[in-house]
């Protein structure tokens, strides 16, 4: 058992890291060193949060019914670990796709602090604390977009902030909508709502949980407030893309699942035109994601689409408000945390080593770069749900919850299914016909576009770990249902 101020470790660690990163301006050794050491120890630091049970530590109150504090639940800590090894792992990627890029300084130091800012989020206790530390996330990654500092960098930097102080305002006026229906702002299972007054405020509160589930939807992609997704992508580094999409996308799903299931309650909004139109929007980015990515030629653009559809699958378990679908959500999110940000660094080997960014000319990629084209085809089918990859046993579960959802139309539960379905098959399409033209070029390919070109082992290693992990998860996902099964069930 580790004392609750220890939490405050792995949110300062990285931050001091990037400060000393931003302030020291280390040679390229050095830094690398100083990030590579930071993000693995800080993933180490994680480890007795995770072991101990329910912590909770308050860092300062703005007033006497709004303390700003951190908690350690099975959420926070399944979210926190998924996060702080992604992002070690693609931080090591990114020293080879890098090393010829200017302002790196300034890149490592917002990639170190956005990690503690990544832990608090997970470990807030209050809508208050996660809104806080959501905000500084959001600032701290549009240098992460704009890198480059490229007119189309610059552009989609602006466009990303503006998604994000919108989706935010939106999130702050629910939850002022909610200050006068909820007896605090603590995340609690099933809610906590003011029997007293909620049940008169019945419409302002469903206002209000609607403006959170769009609000924080925006950062996880959800249709309408889904636009900076393919926009920032394909202006951003590689690296900088595989944790946009495979982790802070899925600081939106934590903000929505905190709103739905421990702020206002999964039977508030059983069966309300709430849960309908939020069912109704997954649904249509889930199908719109993968048919704009289906038509998409630019490969990352193409990737970012993909992203839309697929962390809409996540938020279409939660909007079944059923137990299998909120597992169905949780597994999704760690495999398409691990495919995602394999497909990414895949892209950004190719670009790097051959520049190549259009599907059309990946023909004999497979020939080229046959390493990067293994994990770039195993996890694709694990995204399209073949087993035994995660991404089937994580799409079996979000099916059969929404089956088994009930307060809601029957031809709605099924038509999430055959959506899903529809979706698998477009996935297949815009995935698999790059591999398949990869290793079986037309004849008559150039011998030029055949010669090896495959990067190094500080790209391909960590492309080989999430590839496999993505696999042996779906082999062995029992620990995980079981954990994602005792939070449904405490929820609801």
């Amino acid at each position: 058992m580790v004392s609750s101020w220890y939490m405050l470790i792995p949110v300062l660690f990285p931050a001091a890291a990037g400060i000393a990163v931003a302030a020291g301006r280390p040679s390229s050794a050095v830094r690398k060193m100083l990030v590579s050491c930071s993000l693995g120890i800080n993933c180490l630091l994680l480890i007795p949060v995770l072991l101990s049970g329910e912590l909770e530590f308050r860092l300062f109150s703005l007033s006497r019914d709004l303390p700003v504090f951190l908690k350690a639940d099975d959420t926070g800590k399944f979210f926190a670990a998924l996060m702080s090894f992604v992002w070690f792992v693609v931080g090591i990627y990114s020293f080879e796709y890098m090393a010829h890029e200017r302002h790196l300084d300034r890149y490592y130091a917002c990639y170190l602090m956005t990690s503690g800012v990544l832990t608090a989020l997970c470990l807030s206790g209050s809508i208050i604390t996660f809104y806080m530390f959501y905000e500084m996330m959001a600032l701290l990654t549009v240098p992460l977009v704009v890198h480059t500092m490229e007119k189309d960098a610059v552009a989609a930097g602006i466009k990303y902030l503006i998604y994000s102080i919108l989706g935010a305002s939106l999130a702050l006026l629910g939850i002022f909508l909610l200050s006068g229906y909820v007896t605090s702002f603590s995340f609690t299972p099933k809610g906590v709502l003011n029997p007293e007054t909620a049940g008169e405020g019945r419409n302002t509160v469903l206002i209000a949980a609607m403006m959170l589930i769009v609000g924080f939807g925006t950062k996880a992609g959800m249709f309408p407030l889904h636009g900076w997704l393919p926009t920032a992508h394909p202006v951003a580094p590689a690296p900088a893309s595989a944790v946009l999409s495979g982790i802070i996308t899925k600081t939106g799903v934590l903000g929505v699942f905190r709103v739905v299931y421990e702020l206002i309650g999964a039977e508030t909004l059983r069966g309300t035109w709430v849960q309908m139109a939020f069912l109704g929007l997954t649904i249509f980015t889930v199908f719109s994601g993968s048919l704009l990515a289906y038509r998409e030629k630019l490969l990352k653009k193409r990737l970012a689409y993909s992203s839309v559809s697929q962390v809409s699958y996540v938020l279409f378990g939660l909007a079944t408000l059923t137990p299998l679908g909120v597992v169905g959500a949780l597994l999704h999110v760690c495999a398409h945390s691990l495919i995602k940000d394999t497909l990414f660094m895949s892209a950004g080997a190719i670009i790097h080593q051959t520049g190549k960014t259009r599907v059309e000319e990946l023909n004999g990629i497979g020939k080229q770069m046959p390493k990067v084209m293994i994990c770039f085809t195993v996890v694709s089918l694990g995204l399209v749900g073949i087993p035994p990859c995660l991404g089937f046993v994580s799409k079996w579960y979000l099916a059969q919850g929404s089956l088994a959802a009930a307060g809601v139309p029957q031809w709605l539960t099924w038509l999430g299914p055959a959506v899903l379905l529809i979706s698998a098959l477009l996935t297949a399409g815009y995935l698999l016909s790059p591999a398949i033209h990869g290793f079986f070029p037309p004849k008559d390919l150039p011998a030029e576009d055949l010669t090896r070109r495959e990067p190094g082992a500080v790209m391909l290693v960590p492309m080989a770990c999430f590839m496999l992990l993505s696999v042996l998860l779906g082999i062995f996902p029992g620990g995980l249902i079981r954990l994602f099964s005792n939070i449904a069930a405490a929820i609801l």
